[in-house]
C-alpha cells in the first residue's frame, strides 16, 4: 500500500492532502509543502520511556512544597513570566526582527546565571564569537553563561543531557532541524517536531527552556499554531521602529497572568527597564491641544496612563480614510456609527486618523470613551482639560457601561498629578481618591456635558 503524502502551509500551518500553488486557509502563494511524518526516521532514545511502559499516578495531596521561581532581578521580566522563572516550563517569545529579542534574552540570561542558574545560550543565528560581541557590548562579558552555536537539535540534545543545565535559550527555533525530519529547516515540520522535543525534554529533566520564534508579516509567531499549545507561556516583544520603548506581553501563561505587559527603553547599553511607564508615555505630552486625550487604562494587573490622538479633517477623496494606529479599526468604525447613529454627529465626507502615542497598543474596550472624546475634540476644535483623564466602554444603544478596576485608574493618575477623571455610572465607587469623579450615563449626556451639544 502506497504511503500517503500530507502537505502543509508555512504561514498559517493548514494541512492538505495534495499540494496546490494556493493556501485555502490563509490565501498565500507557494507556501504549501510536502510534510513527513514526525515518526519517520530513528526515535531519540533522550526522551520519554519505552513504548508500553506504565505510567506511575500519584495523589494531588502531596506534602511536597511547590518548585520555588528564580528572580532574574530585571523587574519588568519578572513581573511578565509571573513573579520569575518557573522551573521545567518552556517559554516561546516572538517578535519582529531586529526588536530586541535576542539583546533582552542574553540580558536575562546572564541575570538569571548570576542568580545560581546553570544557564546555556544556544544560537543557530549567530557564531559564538558573534554573540561574545554583543555581550561585551552590554557589559556581559563576566556573567558565567555558556555559549553554543549549532542546529541541528541531535546535538543540541546531546549537550544539554551533558551538560544538565537549569535554563536553556535556543535562538531561533526556526533554525532548528532535526535530522529524523525530511523537511527543510523553519519548514513546519521541523518547528514543530524540534518545539515538541525540546519541550518534552525540559519538562523530563527540570530544565526550563526559552524559545525564540520569528513572527510573520501579520505579527503572528510563523511556523504551526501548536507550537503554542505546547510550551507553557508566550510572550510576544512589541515595539516600533521610531519609538524607543519595547513592551514585552504575555499573551499565554500557565503560571501567572495573561496580558501582562513589562515596558522596557532601547539604549545604547542594551534594554533598561522603565519603572513608571505611564510618567515616560506622556513625557512628550505638550500643551492641552484639541484631539488630545488621556486615557486611564490596565493591563494585565498594571493601570497604565496613555495618550489618544484624533485627528479629523475634510477629505477630498469620495470614501474617507480611516487611518488607526495602536487600536482596533473595527472598534473605531463602530464608534464612529454610534455617534452619527445615537448623537446625531455624522463624520461623513471627513477623514478620520487616530494614534495612541508612545507606540503603545491598547486591546481593553474601556477606552471607548476616551477615542469618542479625541473624535469629537478633534471635530469640534475643542480642547479638553489637561488635568482629566477618561474610560469607559460604549454600547452600541449609546450607553456607558462599568470597567473593572476604577480604583487604581484613579490612583495612577492622581499619582501623575491628574485631579478631574470622566467615566460611566454604574460602577463600584471605590475608595476615596482625591479626584474629582464626573459619572455619564450614556453617550449622548456625556456629548452635552462636555461639548454643549446634545
Amino acid at each position: 500500500m502506497a504511503k500517503s503524502n500530507s502537505f502543509s502551509c508555512n504561514a498559517c500551518g493548514a494541512s492538505f492532502n495534495k499540494w496546490s500553488g494556493r493556501c485555502d486557509a490563509c490565501g498565500a502563494w507557494n507556501t504549501i509543502v510536502e510534510e513527513a511524518p514526525l515518526s519517520a526516521g530513528p526515535a531519540s532514545k533522550s526522551l520519554g520511556a519505552r513504548r508500553g511502559a506504565p505510567i506511575r499516578l500519584t495523589d494531588l495531596a502531596t506534602e511536597e512544597a511547590p518548585p520555588p521561581r528564580t528572580n532574574s532581578g530585571i523587574s519588568e521580566l519578572d513581573r511578565v513570566l509571573g513573579g520569575g522563572l518557573v522551573p521545567s516550563s518552556a517559554i516561546l517569545v516572538g517578535g519582529d526582527p531586529g526588536i530586541g529579542k535576542s539583546t533582552l534574552l542574553l540580558q536575562a540570561a546572564a541575570r538569571f546565571a548570576q542568580a545560581g542558574l546553570k544557564t546555556i545560550y544556544v544560537s543557530g543565528e549567530e557564531a559564538s564569537a558573534q554573540v561574545r560581541m554583543r555581550a561585551q557590548r552590554l557589559g556581559l562579558a563576566d556573567a558565567p553563561v555558556q555559549l553554543a552555536a549549532a542546529t541541528n537539535l541531535r546535538d543540541i540534545l546531546t549537550t544539554l543531557e551533558a551538560e544538565k543545565p537549569q535554563l536553556a535559550v535556543i535562538d531561533s527555533i526556526q533554525t532548528m532541524w532535526a535530522d529524523n525530519v525530511e523537511s527543510a529547516p523553519g519548514s513546519v515540520s521541523q518547528v514543530r517536531a524540534a518545539a515538541h522535543e525540546l519541550t518534552t525534554f525540559a519538562k523530563t529533566r527540570n530544565m526550563s527552556v526559552i524559545l525564540v520564534g520569528h513572527v510573520t508579516k501579520d505579527g503572528q509567531i510563523a511556523g504551526p499554531r501548536v507550537v503554542e499549545h505546547m510550551v507553557d507561556t508566550v510572550l510576544y516583544f512589541e515595539g516600533e521602529r521610531g519609538h524607543q520603548f519595547r513592551i514585552l506581553r504575555a499573551v499565554k501563561n500557565r503560571f501567572g497572568p495573561a496580558d501582562e505587559i513589562g515596558v522596557f527603553e532601547m539604549t545604547g547599553a542594551g534594554l533598561a527597564e522603565v519603572v513608571n511607564p505611564s510618567a515616560l508615555f506622556l513625557s512628550e505630552r505638550g500643551q492641552p491641544s484639541p484631539g488630545s486625550v488621556v486615557f486611564a487604562g490596565v493591563e494585565g494587573t498594571r493601570p497604565l496612563l496613555v495618550e489618544f490622538q484624533a485627528l479629523v479633517a475634510p477629505s477630498p477623496h469620495s470614501q474617507p480614510r480611516r487611518s488607526v494606529v495602536g487600536w482596533d479599526g473595527g472598534r473605531l468604525a463602530m464608534i464612529l456609527a454610534v455617534l452619527e447613529a445615537r448623537c446625531g454627529i455624522p463624520f461623513t465626507g471627513l477623514d478620520v486618523y487616530l494614534n495612541v502615542a508612545g507606540g503603545m497598543k491598547v486591546t481593553e474596550p474601556a477606552a471607548d470613551l476616551a477615542v469618542a472624546a479625541a473624535l469629537l475634540s478633534a471635530r469640534e476644535d475643542a480642547a479638553l482639560p489637561a488635568e482629566t483623564v477618561i474610560f469607559g466602554e460604549i454600547s452600541l444603544s449609546g450607553a456607558l457601561r462599568p470597567v473593572s478596576q476604577t480604583e487604581n485608574r484613579l490612583k495612577e493618575a492622581q499619582k501623575l498629578g491628574f485631579t478631574a477623571a470622566i467615566a460611566p455610572s454604574g460602577g463600584k465607587p471605590g475608595a476615596d481618591s482625591g479626584m474629582t469623579l464626573t459619572r455619564m450615563g450614556d453617550l449622548t449626556a456625556f456629548v452635552g456635558e462636555v461639548f454643549g451639544a446634545g
